[in-house]
């Protein structure tokens, strides 16, 4: 596909359907908020994650909370791009920090329902792509692409880093990289994909300095950011680490997280539990048929390392649904499925998820919400 293809034009269709579902969310969101007399504009951009980033835009880090268990939450577990483009956005067109935040998340939203119609398309075609982002628009947990949160902004560095990727575009992809290493800690999974691309690319006969750069650029975020809150903290190496284990965070293979399922199946939430499995299980299954599919190497070492963080770490379980979120290539095999089908029973069944969708997001911002 030339590049001149991947014109506004040509993902016009796909930006429609991802506006389209978001603004039934938010419509949804709207008339639950009229009813239970609750304001969609502070549950989106002023309520847990969003009020951390908005902080730290106002003042910086350096702010933190001491627990009665003696765990200390400081904001240096936040990383920095969403809060310097908060700050831009406040700057130049005088709204407060939370509301900037909803500004640079649903620009950042537009680019990445672009980004994966431009993935897609390039491994499965451009009907494939539509109903990509028509998927991911309509997850569950689809509210959050509307949040002050950074998981759009990071989902759509990861995507146009990985189109970059399959390019061969390795100084955008590894720039891109790099900013997504600025936007949250699974970053990495976007360096090991350019990472791996480049080995294999080299591998194959590739004589060009450009794999070999790309490579050198992609971890320079995540980097630069780790070893600052390492010399912040005087913790050296492990500094970040030390922040995050402050918040209850870690990586433990998922123990934790099954701990956490045999206590709901042992306790009168037992239908939970075996919710929680049946949600593990498919996962785990669309990464399979990623696999069998065949689909490009980047994508699937970029979609199982997301999949490992969220799924093996040892943080608040609630939020593993919203961790899942940038993993879009598991979308891919369920879009081609759609895409075979005919266009009004495909409608048909996307526009009955994306009701679901709507309806799920606004009980669970008018709950427990996504930490």
């Amino acid at each position: 596909m030339p590049v001149k293809d991947l014109g506004f034009r040509r993902a016009a269709p796909a930006l429609a359907v991802f506006v389209a579902v978001r603004l039934l969310g938010l419509t949804v969101l709207a008339v639950w908020g009229a009813v239970a007399g609750s304001s969609p504009h502070t549950l989106l951009s002023a309520r847990w994650d969003s009020l951390w980033y908005a902080r730290i835009a106002a003042e910086g880090y350096g702010y933190e909370v001491a627990l009665p268990n003696g765990d200390v939450h400081s904001n240096l577990a936040f990383f920095p791009l969403l809060p310097w483009l908060e700050r831009l956005v406040s700057a130049v067109t005088g709204l407060g920090y939370g509301s900037a935040g909803l500004v640079v998340s649903a620009l950042a939203g537009l680019a990445a329902a672009w980004g994966i119609f431009a993935v897609a398309e390039l491994v499965h075609g451009r009907r494939a792509g539509v109903f990509a982002v028509a998927v991911w628009a309509a997850l569950p947990v689809g509210i959050v692409q509307s949040m002050a949160y950074s998981e759009s902004l990071f989902t759509a560095l990861a995507a146009w880093g990985l189109y970059g990727v399959l390019r061969g575009h390795w100084l955008t992809a590894g720039l891109l990289a790099a900013g997504a290493g600025l936007t949250r800690p699974v970053g990495a999974a976007v360096v090991a994909a350019v990472w791996v691309a480049a080995a294999l690319a080299l591998r194959g006969g590739e004589r060009s300095w450009r794999p070999v750069a790309g490579s050198l650029l992609a971890p320079l975020g995540a980097a630069a950011y780790v070893l600052w809150v390492g010399a912040r903290t005087g913790g050296g190496l492990t500094g970040y680490l030390d922040v995050q284990g402050g918040w209850g965070n870690g990586f433990d293979g998922g123990w934790a997280f099954a701990r956490f399922i045999g206590a709901r199946l042992a306790s009168p939430a037992f239908a939970a539990g075996i919710g929680l499995i049946a949600g593990v299980a498919l996962v785990l299954w669309l990464y399979v048929l990623c696999v069998r599919r065949r689909q490009p190497v980047p994508l699937l070492v970029y979609a199982g390392i997301v999949v490992a963080l969220a799924l093996c770490a040892s943080g608040y379980f609630g939020s593993k649904p919203r961790l899942l979120l940038p993993a879009f290539p598991l979308v891919f095999p369920p879009a081609v499925a759609l895409a075979r089908w005919r266009t009004g029973r495909a409608a048909a069944v996307l526009g009955a998820s994306a009701a679901a969708s709507a309806v799920y997001g606004a009980f669970w911002l008018n709950g427990s919400g996504p930490p």
